[in-house]
């Protein structure tokens, strides 16, 4: 059984796009090479920037001979549809079969297909996967038909058997396949010949290229943590950037940098975010001080001069863009200590949504609901109104507009530098938060304020216009916006009765005029039910089942999703124990024979249940345990102590399990009929005080 190797050489394939293009290799290769016959026993793509290769292991030699019978039109049937099916067949009229049919006689085609060598299939799959590989982008080179990312040089691909290395021939737009490749760029440019995947790995390390992007991403993580070590200092932990970095060379040689004095005064997050963006540096700091002192380079070369000259071409470029930053943060903090007053002005004139005003316009929201939203959290009002104002000020700023990652964060840094009580400086960095949901929940009461405010203020707005998320389209991140609140509220325990804010913050986005309060509040209803089911994504990670989850939304004061949740979990909890699993059949036994007798009596049994016409010991057993569960029941669920109250609830199992295994509900007499079934709507009423079982599955 052969082994193949195929590579693909072509200049530098874009490092973002490496990984994923190594992984199409594998799966137009190997898809294509199954559907054609062929198996094998294992498989590996990997990238450089100037390579895709793909190596399989134990390939079979060719493809067994297949034998397929299909069916097709009666005989007498109008010629377009025997054409048609010969066409699909592939076959000649002539080669047609007549058999015998249940209907009558039909055709049959019988196809036969011999077996294929391996090297045919593999030129065939090859030249389909390469003529039809999906680039993010790609165009045209030279005067063929052939589209790729980057100009494709050559294509290595081989089978190796026990009798040695063999060419598949291939040829794509006069580009033949082969049996050689080169070496890194500059320190080995020359072809050489390979005979295995082995071979091929061990010769191109030898040219100073190292095939596989993990080990180029190690061996870079090792030499730069080393030799910040040996100072004293620590590289910046970036694995989105150490994966990229692997990806822009085919030799790393990690050179450690310094950032000139000037610039030490700068933000850390500042020198991170310009030394990534711009330079695809890595940040190494000082531990001491938790200031960014150094920076850590990575070069496709070995050089005579161990790359003294490289590292002060970079260190000169890095110092021009530094002294941008530089000019941006000292114009900024000008701007700041003065009151922050020509920022906020500015955003007048910024266009958040054409139909929900400018960010000027949402600042003004923003702060009106972080004002109403602030004693949910015991908050200072007046410092949630101040940090309501200035939380999208840095959007004007200089650093931002050069750098919009660090939005809030230099909100953070200005409101400092104003003066401004921390708690408010605190807000403009956290109110964007969390942003995902392993992202950190922000807990100081004016940060949350804000937090929801903004998130609610998003939701509102974007329902009040009926742009809401479709399908997998969420381009304005209202997913994320509610799971954001779901997460803040849960966290810090609030207890905002949503629909009341959605009522009256999708009312403030309209002129009185414009809506009638019926459409208000069928657009509240709809956002709540939005948040319902945002809620039982959410629970369901943490093991809480949909229908528990659809039991506890069917109460009311289900707008409040600290007390949902704490129902919620209280009803699993129950559930997951035998008397609350059985008890879950024993309220719906009781309740299906209720609504039966409800249905053909027409009348409602809720009322009149006495002891007195209770004949059987079970009976009066049920009746003293109602009593009993009722009486514990009614004050917990008042003090929302959903754990006690189900607990009562629970104990019910036993004495409704003993009712139905000793008594006869349809008594002969009516009127012990009737008090049986009073008291069967007793254990209705009692247990759907706590929640809506009828959702419960079970």
């Amino acid at each position: 059984m052969p082994d193949l190797l195929i590579e693909l050489f072509s200049e530098e394939i874009p490092a973002r796009m490496q990984k994923r293009a190594s992984e199409d290799l594998q799966k137009l290769v190997t898809d294509g090479l199954v559907e054609a016959g062929l198996t094998y026993a294992g498989a590996a793509a990997f990238a450089t920037p100037r390579r895709l290769t793909l190596a399989l292991d134990g390939l079979t030699a060719e493809s067994k001979p297949v034998r397929e019978e299909r069916k097709g039109p009666k005989v007498g049937a109008p010629d377009k549809a025997i054409d048609g099916f010969l066409r699909g067949a592939g076959v000649a009229r002539e080669d047609l079969e007549v058999r015998d049919d249940k209907k009558g006689q039909v055709y049959f085609a019988v196809i036969e297909k011999p077996g294929r060598m391996a090297a045919d299939i593999v030129a065939e799959v090859l030249e389909q996967a390469i003529r039809n590989f999906p680039w993010p982008k790609s165009m045209r080179w030279g005067a063929g038909t052939l589209k790729w990312v980057r100009p494709l040089h050559s294509i290595l691909c081989i089978l190796t058997d026990e009798a040695g290395a063999a060419i598949v021939p291939l040829d794509v737009d006069g580009i033949t396949s082969g049996n050689t490749t080169r070496g890194h760029r500059f320190l080995a440019p020359d072809t050489f010949s390979v005979v295995s995947f082995d071979d091929y790995e061990a010769k191109l390390k030898r040219a100073h290229v190292v095939l596989r992007p993990d080990e180029r991403a190690e061996a870079i993580w090792a030499e730069a943590t080393n030799q910040a070590f040996a100072l004293g200092l620590e590289v910046v932990e970036d694995r989105g950037l150490l994966a990229e970095v692997a990806g822009l060379v085919e030799w790393p040689v990690v050179l450690l940098g310094k950032i000139d004095d000037d610039f030490l005064g700068l933000p850390s997050e500042v020198l991170q975010t310009s030394m990534k963006e711009h330079q695809k540096f890595f940040s190494v700091r000082n531990p001491k001080t938790g200031r960014i002192e150094r920076f850590v380079t990575v070069a496709n070369m070995e050089t005579a001069d161990n790359g003294a000259t490289i590292l002060a071409g970079n260190q000169k470029v890095l110092s021009a863009r530094l002294a941008d930053a530089k000019f941006f943060w000292e114009n900024d903090l000008r701007v700041a200590k003065a009151g922050m007053g020509p920022w906020l002005e500015s955003l007048g004139n910024v266009t958040f949504h054409n139909k929900l005003g400018s960010q000027k316009d949402r600042i003004e929201r923003i702060e009106t609901w972080a004002e109403k939203i602030a004693p949910f959290l015991n908050a200072d009002v007046e410092l949630c109104k101040e940090a309501a104002r200035v939380a999208k000020a840095d959007l004007s700023s200089e650093m931002v507009y050069e750098f919009p990652e660090l939005q809030g964060l230099m909100g953070r840094y200005y409101c400092k530098a104003a003066g401004l009580h921390d708690a408010v400086a605190a807000a403009c960095q956290g109110h964007y938060s969390p942003l995902s949901p392993i992202d950190e929940v922000p807990t100081v009461g004016v940060v949350v304020a804000v937090a929801l405010a903004d998130k609610l203020d998003i939701l509102t707005g974007f329902w009040s216009i009926n742009e809401k998320p479709t399908g997998s389209k969420d381009p304005f991140a209202l997913r994320r916006a509610c799971l954001g609140i779901i997460r803040l509220e849960l966290l810090n325990h609030t207890r905002l009765p949503l629909l009341d804010f959605f009522k009256e913050m999708i009312k403030g986005h309209f002129d009185d005029s414009e809506l009638v309060d019926a459409s208000i509040d069928d657009k509240a209803k709809d956002l709540l039910s939005f948040f319902h089911d945002r809620l039982k994504v959410f629970l369901k990670d943490k093991g809480i089942r949909h229908d528990i989850i659809d039991a506890c939304i069917a109460m009311p004061g289900n707008d409040d999703l600290t007390l949902l949740v704490k129902r919620a979990e209280a009803l699993a909890a129950t559930l997951a124990t035998d008397d609350g699993e059985n008890l879950i059949q024993g309220f719906k036994r009781a309740n299906n024979i209720l609504t039966q007798a409800e249905d053909k009596d027409g009348v409602e049994y809720s009322y009149g249940a006495d002891i007195k016409f209770a004949e059987d010991v079970a009976e009066k057993a049920l009746f003293a345990a109602l009593d009993a569960a009722d009486a514990k029941i009614a004050p917990a669920m008042e003090s929302e102590d959903f754990s006690t109250a189900m607990t009562a609830m629970a104990a019910l199992r036993g004495p409704i399990d003993q009712f139905f295994t000793d008594v006869q509900v349809n008594a002969e007499s009516e009127l012990i009929r009737r008090n049986r079934l009073n008291l069967l709507s007793r254990i209705r009423k009692i247990c759907l005080s706590v929640a809506d079982l009828t959702k419960v599955e079970g």
